[in-house]
């Protein structure tokens, strides 16, 4: 893997983790019949969550076909630089990642395998889903402007009124070596404001807003008070938070945002493609795309809308082919950490 760099460098020295052992050579026929069947009883998962939502699919799909998951939930970058620790002995069976331009590098890096009869997969939106079946855009957040409704009377309408000397100091921002969406932000508004979208940062960076951490990490500030604002905060989360009685809020500015799609997809290595093409296909499934709205996502399938947060179509949206962007997001990262160090 040569793309992502931005995403996964950090953490390929720090993580540690134990091997998962999926098999054992022996000289009997009966050694490797027992390999086999505990192989088709199990799939590897790695996964960009959201944490509840990741463990109730594991779960109900467990309930569901008796294949035990084994999940791992962290990052995009966490999950990209594990993979790369790993790829002399690839233990991942399905990849869930938070940014789609992350999922197209792997297809393009020949680590993923083709699903083309996925079920329901007609039912996608096809700019977040790879028309040959290599991923499979199951879910998606957008980004906005989320305040403390305590501390913020009135909520910005656009990115440029961050920039204000009366936000100076008072703004955090999702660090896009951490957060795939984050990346997509940055990578989405440069590339439809070109030399402006590097001065809004430039300005940011000006008027001290923070880089901080993951996503969870930018937010956290903010509801508790000791931040006004997250600029590319997530919008799932802001709603979550929001149900649970926290005082925050968010606006998609005006001049538009960026939705970044949540890619799934089967890895070419997998031990268990049966088992791993019953989850990709449980993933698209009316329950799971049900809980997905539930969980303040948006569902990957045009036919299932969301209840209880606005649609696709109620977004100002910044259209972005996100299948092509990938080759740059790595040199907009490295960018972005020169404009914010």
């Amino acid at each position: 893997m040569k793309k992502f760099s931005s995403l996964k460098s950090l953490f390929v020295c720090t993580l540690l983790f134990s091997a998962v052992v999926t098999g054992c050579s022996s000289k009997t026929g009966n050694a490797d019949a027992k390999s086999k069947t505990t192989n088709e009883k199990k799939i590897v998962v790695y996964s960009a969550g959201p944490k509840g939502l990741a463990e109730k699919i594991q779960k109900d799909f467990e309930k569901k076909t008796g294949i035990k998951v084994e999940m791992f939930q962290g990052t995009t970058g966490k999950i990209l630089a594990r993979m790369e620790a790993e790829k002399k002995n690839p233990v991942v069976d399905v990849v869930v990642l938070a940014s789609l331009p992350a999922m197209e590098g792997l297809k393009k890096d020949g680590q993923t395998l083709a699903y083309k009869e996925a079920k329901q997969a007609d039912k996608l939106r096809s700019e977040w889903s790879d028309d040959k079946g290599h991923y499979f855009g199951y879910s998606a957040s957008a980004l906005g402007i989320v305040y403390n409704t305590k501390n913020v009377k009135t909520a910005p309408e656009d990115w440029s009124d961050i920039t204000k000397g009366e936000w100076k100091g008072k703004v955090n921002l999702p660090d896009p070596a951490l957060s795939g969406s984050a990346l997509d932000f940055v990578t989405g508004y440069v590339k439809k404001n070109g030399k402006d979208g590097w001065n809004l940062f430039e300005q940011l960076k000006k008027n001290e807003v923070t880089v901080a951490g993951a996503n969870q990490e930018a937010l956290d500030p903010v509801v508790t008070g000791a931040k006004d604002m997250v600029i590319a905060g997530v919008d799932y989360m802001t709603y979550s938070a929001k149900a649970k009685g926290e005082p925050v809020d968010i606006v998609y500015p005006k001049s538009g945002t960026v939705i970044s799609p949540r890619a799934a997809g089967i890895m070419k290595d997998s031990k268990n493609v049966k088992g791993a093409k019953e989850f990709i296909d449980y993933l698209l499934s009316d329950d799971v795309q049900k809980q997905i709205s539930k969980a303040y996502l948006l569902p990957g399938r045009t036919d299932i809308k969301a209840e209880n947060r606005p649609n696709v179509e109620e977004i100002p949206v910044l259209h972005i082919d996100w299948k092509t962007v990938e080759k740059e997001q790595d040199e907009i990262g490295k960018q972005f950490k020169k404009v914010f160090q």
